[in-house]
């Protein structure tokens, strides 16, 4: 016990170990600021009753009409005056009264908008006495996984991972560079492999931490399911962590100063922040970049984490995800080792 304790591996990896814990600004954005954001994101996106859509109509007959459907609250106005509330915003919809029928007028561009026009027809035609071909009802379900805080904890997970392993890595490795600390740990007799591993190391001891502080938050204070097995939800943490971790290896691997890394790093990160479906589905890209977005480290860890726990999916059904996931961590780990500037 009392070699390991003594070995070089052991006490760079517990030294960035304490040194992480002493960083207040770290420890805000590893831990709190995830938490806080799912909190807001939690309460702004929670469920609630459907909006009523403000609307207008030209006629007492026709904002009859439009008031008797819930989803609806209308006032009678001329034509001009709606045209006037329509263009700053105040209704979403103007029924106008023709000798032979309705016209509504409104933005189409607006979901709103057009919802408040489906809603006003189908209230004008009942009104006028039409019947329903085909009776149809409603069965609402709101089922624990289908909520909008339930798809974005996943992707606030594996942004957190991202987030904190390049930065955590990178800042300290191109910090020890411009300090020239390095060269004084290249004279040593320590293995080179075993300080990039101490780096390694002390991701997955503040892993622990990271993952189950978050997600513990997410599942006491919204419910969040976890319909997966936790062992494959901690093997693809692990994973995710890795794999960026060797990402932050390589982009720190020539940088000099703060700035470059800095820099770097916001280039590396920037396009999956937009483009790998964190706050909204990746689908929503046209066809023809999604080879791309596909290949982004980001949008596999969030596949596969969604995967497992909203859907239950295991480890050997994500065969895509995860493969692109072990071929950024050896890739980019292979490269960092081959190009590592020690001075």
């Amino acid at each position: 016990m009392s070699s390991l304790s003594e070995s070089s591996l052991f006490q760079l990896t517990s030294t960035r170990f304490r040194l992480f814990l002493r960083e207040p600004e770290a420890l805000f954005w590893v831990f709190i600021f995830p938490v806080l954001l799912a909190a807001g994101l939690g309460i702004a996106f929670r469920n609630r009753p459907p909006d009523v859509l403000q609307v207008g109509a030209t006629s007492p007959q026709l904002t009859q009409a439009l008031n008797s459907d819930k989803g609806l609250t209308a006032i009678t106005i001329n034509e001009s005056s709606g045209t006037y509330e329509l263009a700053t915003g105040r209704i979403l919809l103007l029924a106008i009264q023709q000798p032979n029928g309705v016209v509504y007028k409104y933005d189409d561009t607006n979901p709103d908008a057009r919802s408040a026009r489906l809603l006003a027809d189908r209230a004008v035609q009942k009104e006028a006495g039409q019947k329903e071909a085909l009776h149809s009802s409603n069965d609402l379900v709101h089922e624990t996984g289908a909520r909008y805080i339930d798809f974005v904890v996943p992707g606030l997970l594996g942004m957190n991972l991202m987030g904190s392993a390049i930065w955590g890595l990178g800042f300290s490795i191109v910090e020890a560079r411009q300090k020239k600390l390095l060269k004084r740990f290249v004279a040593s007799p320590m293995p080179r492999w075993q300080y990039l591993a101490s780096f390694l190391l002390s991701r997955l001891a503040l892993l622990v931490i990271e993952v189950v502080a978050f997600l513990g938050f997410a599942r006491l204070v919204f419910g969040v399911p976890f319909r997966g097995s936790l062992w494959d939800l901690a093997a693809l943490c692990v994973l995710t962590s890795l794999s960026f971790s060797a990402l932050g290896l390589l982009i720190a691997s020539r940088a000099r100063t703060m700035e470059a890394a800095s820099g770097l790093m916001n280039l590396a990160m920037l396009p999956m922040w937009i483009l790998s479906g964190v706050f909204f589905s990746a689908t929503r890209f046209p066809t023809v970049i999604q080879p791309i977005v596909r290949a982004l480290p980001l949008t596999a860890a969030i596949d596969a984490l969604r995967g497992n726990m909203l859907q239950g999916v295991g480890l050997t059904q994500m065969v895509l995800p995860v493969t692109t996931l072990l071929v950024w961590l050896v890739v980019t780990f292979v490269v960092s080792l081959r190009i590592f500037r020690w001075r």
